[in-house]
């Protein structure tokens, strides 16, 4: 897994690369706790993700929490494949707002 952070449009924009699984969640709940900050607009761009285990649906519902007790938002863009398939059967497309693509993300969010 890789996880790229950029600022746009007063937004982080936090792009995760690879797989999203038991191994790989540990390193991304670390990195993730220093972008909760108080109204933060977070926006992951999962366009790179090819894999996603409950274990990272877990860290991102996680993340969403964070985010919301501390004023911001989070939204997911860019689902695609076998990603967007899983996030779908669980469920997670009614608690977290899916976009299209980074751009609509960072609209919206």
């Amino acid at each position: 897994m890789e996880i790229t952070v950029r600022n746009e449009q007063q937004a982080l924009v936090v792009a995760v690369v690879g797989r999203l699984d038991g191994m790989t969640t540990p390193e991304f709940d670390r990195q993730s706790s220093a972008w909760v900050k108080p109204g933060q607009r977070l926006v992951l761009d999962l366009s790179q993700l090819n894999y996603i285990s409950s274990a990272g649906l877990r860290s991102i519902l996680a993340l969403g929490k964070q985010m919301k007790a501390a004023g911001g938002a989070l939204g997911l863009s860019g689902l695609s494949g076998l990603v967007e398939e899983v996030i779908s059967l669980s469920g997670f497309n009614t608690i977290l707002p899916i976009y299209s693509d980074v751009a609509s993300a960072l609209k919206s969010v």
